[in-house]
């Protein structure tokens, strides 16, 4: 699904520390698809934090040293034109349509919608539930209300979880983490014992009620503005997507067994179900964490 070329991009949802170092611990929890990249960055035992530097070395008196190029600020995603070639662009959009989504749903339930900003980062940084890494995925903070999001889990969810991608399923993972949002503001992000694991358990559920949640949005994206009308192949994208992170399917790659008593997410049977529920019904009141 495209942005709508003409529509005005309001880039200060979107907070960009890209060009910020890399420092600190991992953090655990968060919620969203963030432990499905840890388990995968432990298994493969990838660094997140890039790694032990290269040696340093030698420039000759003679060589010329090019100035440093400006590194990209989503300060300049003005217009859904800027998406067409501009990742970070079209995050900006999604974000843009789906705060605009639910401030209108909440504002038709007679409350008010309190936006959530997303973070983009590069390796690691801090929020306040403990250091973000690109280890974890992304992930909502309810300490802080906002999302944290380093763009190369896209590439990890085609290259590691063998999703197909696109921009459909960007979208989708961008509001599956406002779906935590919206249940942390409904007071409903944590129900249950959140220890518990399995098909059934707290966890699960509040996981398939945002994967739901995403599928309300989705029904509605068009209608905000920002995004041209969606096709099939974009709702496929999305289906896609969920199916990726189901626990089953990433055990099966990691571990080459499924244990359903260990599920904190949901199967990608479950994950896909429960995205299906969101978008063909449209309304949140479908979306049922028991």
């Amino acid at each position: 699904m495209a942005l709508n070329p003409n529509a005005r991009l309001d880039p200060s949802q979107v907070e960009d520390r890209r060009r910020m170092g890399r420092a600190g611990p991992i953090a655990i929890g968060g919620g969203g698809l963030g432990i499905v990249g840890l388990l995968i960055a432990l298994l493969l035992g990838f660094d997140p934090f890039g790694g032990a530097t290269a040696p340093p070395t030698q420039v000759q008196p003679q060589t010329a040293v090019q100035p440093a190029q400006p590194a990209p600020s989503v300060e300049q995603c003005q217009t859904g034109a800027d998406a067409q070639n501009r990742e970070d662009c079209r995050i900006v959009g999604y974000v843009n349509s789906i705060q605009s989504f639910w401030s209108q749903a909440f504002a038709g339930g007679g409350a008010r919608y309190r936006p959530a900003r997303t973070v983009l980062f590069s390796g690691a940084t801090e929020a306040a539930c403990g250091y973000a890494s690109a280890a974890q995925g992304p992930f909502y903070c309810p300490d802080d209300q906002q999302v944290y999001l380093d763009l190369s889990f896209f590439d990890e969810l085609q290259q590691r979880f063998g999703a197909r991608g696109g921009p459909f399923a960007e979208a989708y993972v961008v509001a599956h983490e406002y779906g935590h949002h919206i249940q942390d503001l409904l007071g409903m992000l944590q129900v249950g014992d959140p220890g518990q694991t399995g098909p059934g358990s707290a966890a699960v559920l509040v996981e398939l009620q945002a994967d739901c949640l995403a599928g309300v949005w989705a029904q509605h994206a068009t209608a905000t503005g920002y995004l041209q009308p969606r096709t099939d192949a974009d709702v496929a994208a999305a289906l896609d997507a969920a199916a990726a992170v189901g626990d089953d399917r990433i055990q099966r790659r990691t571990e080459g067994r499924v244990t359903p008593e260990s599920w904190t997410h949901g199967s990608s049977r479950q994950r896909q179900q429960a995205f299906a529920t969101g978008y063909s019904s449209g309304t949140p009141g479908a979306c049922s964490a028991g």
